[in-house]
């Protein structure tokens, strides 16, 4: 069986046991062995057969019209962010990229960019969250105990997910970790579904599965957010407590390269600590 056929009966699972029968109107009948809606509510209230969406789940159905992954959609109660990777998970085929792709590099123009930019954390990164180029300030606030050339070599590239969860100066950075966590693995499931034969990812994935329990556990949850925008608090071992505001936007090619920028709110003390990781004025090197 297809890794993303297994992929698509967890979602469709974890979404119907977040939901009880009376939450969508429906009368329980007889003891559940497990929680949450079964599969012949879900089609009813889907307004599809059993045996269809029973095929469905299984994997055994790759054609799925939009009007009944939005009917399972809206029967689930599904945000867009779901209802997206429920697409990308029932019709795989529809994926412009049928094969794993090597890592590759940041465009020479992409990396000027982020060494010139100031008054930010700017970082380009590659769909995998592996570090593609940094500016010295988000050297200094993310990874001040890396060498400041690693994203130049594959070998040596740093991922930002694999250091949130086993790297111990990257635990203790992140003030509110567990939520920097479940952002992470949400839009990493995102990415998953999205890519589903990426296999660099997939061993990423897997590597993280086998190392940290915390991992495990979120990913088992199959939580899907598009994070792209928000807040984050950071406790940095030289300058202090930031808050920073961040932005991830694509780069206008074909690459699914990001720009990931971090900013402070003008005149605040974050963005005075901020201004010293950028000047780079103190001893910055954990050890």
């Amino acid at each position: 069986m297809r890794i993303v056929e297994t992929e698509l009966g967890h979602f469709l699972r974890t979404r119907r046991g977040r939901l009880q029968p009376e939450d969508v109107g429906l009368v329980s009948y007889g003891a559940r062995r497990v929680p949450g809606l079964r599969r012949e509510e879900l089609a009813q209230l889907a307004g599809i057969s059993m045996t269809y969406y029973t095929r469905l789940e299984q994997g055994h159905s790759q054609q799925a019209s939009d009007e009944i992954l939005l009917a399972i959609a809206r029967a689930l109660r599904l945000d867009e962010d779901e209802t997206a990777h429920l697409r990308d998970l029932a019709r795989p085929a529809n994926h412009p990229t049928p094969r794993a792709q090597e890592p590759e590099p940041a465009r020479e123009g992409a990396r000027r960019l982020v060494g010139a930019m100031s008054g930010v954390a700017a970082i380009a990164m590659d769909r995998r969250s592996d570090v593609l180029a940094w500016n010295s300030t988000a050297h200094r606030l993310l990874a001040g105990h890396y060498d400041e050339h690693s994203p130049c070599s594959v070998d040596t590239r740093p991922n930002l997910t694999r250091m949130l969860f086993l790297d111990p100066h990257t635990r203790e950075l992140y003030a509110q970790w567990e939520l920097e966590a479940e952002r992470s693995v949400a839009s990493l499931r995102l990415v998953a579904g999205r890519h589903p034969d990426d296999r660099y990812l997939a061993e990423l994935i897997g590597e993280l599965s086998m190392k940290s329990p915390d991992f495990a556990r979120l990913w088992s949850a199959h939580p899907v957010l598009n994070c792209s925008f928000g807040t984050k608090v950071f406790q940095h071992p030289v300058v202090g407590r930031l808050e920073l505001g961040y932005e991830v936007v694509q780069f206008p090619d074909n690459s699914a390269h990001r720009l990931l920028m971090y900013t402070a709110e003008a005149g605040s003390p974050s963005a005075v600590a901020l201004e010293l990781l950028e000047r780079g004025t103190a001893d910055l090197k954990v050890s």
